[in-house]
């Protein structure tokens, strides 16, 4: 452990210089009186339960609506990646009642654990022990990697001919799937690449904010690939290896290859985007023919 503090030091040491320079954040007062505020006026349990929840739910559907206000926006339907195949009120509709199904008598039972899991681990909830912003950045990203890990291998087990009809087969009922559809799966996916989730919270996690920003992270990544639209300056494209709509569309279109959630790495590294590849070079050929 030592070693590593050593070999980080330099970065770290960097970070907070860098972090000295900018402007305080007009922010970091208001969060800090709502934060004291939560903290004096709720209990643990109520906000490790009932916070997760209402972060959960609220985050969720806000990133939803952009994506669903874009099937009414005749300017945006030109980023929409499967023009031929749009959103219908019967499958948004079948898909909001599976997902309450899922959030309410799936996650929330995980969720009414948090709690236990916050005391087992002594993860503080105060303020004086809440990281900083670059530290919660980078365990978002280490919990990132390790999702991306586990759901590209359970993932592309799912898909396996003996298994598929019987569990992934439902969150593939959408070729071209819309934001609201990330969480659209089996009670048993949502459990099996749910998993991946709180593998890197049991590593990393040293507060409970972390939970928290990792939820907010996470469906701010699932909600953007399966949102159907490529929408230019999309700040996630920034991140490197970032897969992105049009590489997790494909996978829903094709239904082979693309297994990862958020990076293209393990894709690479298996070839199993060699057909997604093809696809996007014939892509290419048609639009210099059409030019």
């Amino acid at each position: 452990m030592a070693a590593n503090d050593s070999i980080l030091s330099p970065a770290y040491l960097a970070v907070e210089y860098i972090d000295s320079l900018l402007p305080e954040n007009p922010l970091q007062g208001p969060f800090k009186y709502a934060w004291t505020y939560m903290l004096d006026n709720y209990t643990k349990f109520q906000i490790a339960t009932w916070g997760s929840l209402i972060v959960h739910e609220l985050i969720y559907f806000i990133f939803c609506l952009p994506g669903f206000l874009f099937q009414f926006i005749p300017f945006m339907q030109r980023f929409k990646i499967q023009q031929d195949r749009p959103e219908t009120w019967e499958g948004q509709w079948r898909c909001f009642k599976m997902l309450l199904f899922n959030h309410f008598c799936i996650q929330l039972p995980l969720i009414c654990g948090t709690y236990y899991f916050t005391e087992f681990f002594n993860i503080p909830y105060d303020w004086d022990n809440m990281p900083k912003w670059y530290i919660l950045i980078a365990q978002c990203f280490g919990c990132a990697v390790i999702e991306d890990t586990w759901h590209y291998f359970l993932h592309r087990l799912l898909h396996h001919k003996s298994i598929y009809k019987y569990i992934h087969k439902v969150h593939h009922e959408f070729s071209s799937p819309f934001g609201m559809q990330a969480e659209y799966a089996h009670p048993l996916e949502t459990l099996i690449l749910g998993a991946g989730f709180f593998i890197g919270i049991m590593v990393f996690c040293n507060h409970v904010i972390l939970l928290w920003a990792w939820v907010i992270v996470r469906l701010m990544e699932t909600i953007d690939v399966h949102s159907g639209y490529d929408l230019p300056l999309n700040p996630l494209h920034l991140v490197p290896f970032y897969a992105g709509a049009r590489f997790h569309d494909f996978h829903h279109m094709n239904f082979v290859g693309n297994y990862a959630s958020t990076f293209t790495w393990w894709d690479r590294l298996f070839n199993t985007n060699s057909q997604y590849n093809s696809y996007r070079d014939k892509v290419k050929i048609q639009e210099k023919k059409t030019k």
